[in-house]
C-alpha cells in the first residue's frame, strides 16, 4: 500500500536529495581552504539547491510547475556532478571509498528525481 504525500518531506526524491546535500557537505570539508569562497561554496549551494528545489515544486498547484521546478533540481544536480568532477581532477579528494559512495548516491539521486519529472508529467 502507498502511503499519501502530504509534506515535500515525504517525497522519496526530497529524502535522497537531503542525503545527497549532507554528503556533499562531507565531501567538500576535504577541499583546500583556499577554495572555501570558489569551488566549495559552489558545489555546497548547487546541492542545497537540489531539496530546495524539489520542495518549492510540490509546493505549486499545477503539475507543469512543479516539473519545472524539478527540472531546476536536476539542473543542479548536474552541476554538482561537474563540480565534483573538477575537484577530483585537481586531486581534492583521494579517498576512493568517500569517492565511490558520492557516485553512488548521486546516480541514486537522479534516478529517483528522473522517476519524479516522468510521474508527474
Amino acid at each position: 500500500m502507498e502511503e499519501k504525500i502530504k509534506r515535500f518531506q515525504d517525497l522519496f526524491a526530497w529524502q535522497e536529495s537531503h542525503k545527497f546535500v549532507l554528503l556533499v557537505y562531507t565531501v567538500s570539508r576535504v577541499f583546500p581552504k583556499e577554495e572555501l569562497f570558489a569551488l566549495t561554496s559552489q558545489i555546497r549551494r548547487a546541492a542545497v539547491s537540489i531539496p530546495s528545489n524539489i520542495a518549492e515544486g510540490y509546493g505549486r498547484p499545477s503539475g507543469k510547475d512543479r516539473v519545472h521546478f524539478f527540472w531546476i533540481a536536476k539542473g543542479s544536480l548536474l552541476e554538482v556532478e561537474s563540480q565534483f568532477l573538477i575537484a577530483k581532477d585537481l586531486g581534492y579528494l583521494k579517498n576512493t571509498t568517500l569517492i565511490d559512495t558520492f557516485n553512488a548516491q548521486l546516480e541514486k539521486t537522479d534516478r529517483i528525481l528522473t522517476g519524479l519529472i516522468k510521474k508527474t508529467k
